[in-house]
């Protein structure tokens, strides 16, 4: 909408395969949804449980191409990460090990509640930890009704991390206004 050279990837699905879809359309069809989600696994798993399942790897190589297709044809990428900054994608290989291969920067993504500091802070030691650099933070607000806390995550966070909260998104927003870095 802003006019960037960018599009979306979701290496791998598990379960529900609506946001390859949303990806592909954001991309107005140009790109197969096989290009935008070259793996997907139906059990709604981590992608090893849900492989392990199926009876069948996860295709590291499938994703690697396909990331390599894109990133000829595009200026950027924004690759989702899948169920988290350490979840296995394979035995001895994690979604952290994929953004340390393609040399990715970081937005971590926090489920706004009780022990969202927490979180955030032990991912920002992990993501430091393999040699990859945190750009920002978004913020998901779904429905967790109101606390002092939920009010004040994203400014803790912010003072504590020197990290900007590119946006905060709730259920149902049906836009998200970028912040200004």
């Amino acid at each position: 909408k802003a006019g960037l050279d960018t599009v979306g990837f979701k290496p791998i699905c598990c379960g529900g395969r609506e946001d390859a879809f949303a990806l592909h359309l954001a991309a107005d069809g140009a790109i197969p949804v096989d290009t935008v989600n070259p793996v997907w696994l139906r059990p709604e798993a981590a992608p090893y449980t849900a492989s392990m399942i199926e009876e069948r790897p996860v295709d590291l190589d499938l994703i690697r191409s396909k990331y390599a297709l894109l990133r000829s044809n595009f200026q950027s990428v924004l690759v989702e990460g899948v169920g988290g900054w350490k979840v296995p994608i394979a035995r001895d290989f994690t979604t952290a090990d994929l953004a340390r291969e393609f040399g990715l920067p970081v937005v971590l993504v926090i489920h706004n509640r009780l022990g969202a500091i927490n979180h955030a802070l032990l991912s920002l030691e992990s993501i430091a930890a393999h040699g990859l650099k945190c750009e920002g933070l978004i913020v998901n607000h779904f429905g967790e009704g109101e606390s002092v806390a939920l009010s004040t995550n994203a400014s803790i966070l912010e003072d504590v991390t020197r990290l900007p909260v590119l946006f905060s998104i709730a259920e149902h927003q049906p836009e998200i206004e970028l912040a200004r870095v």
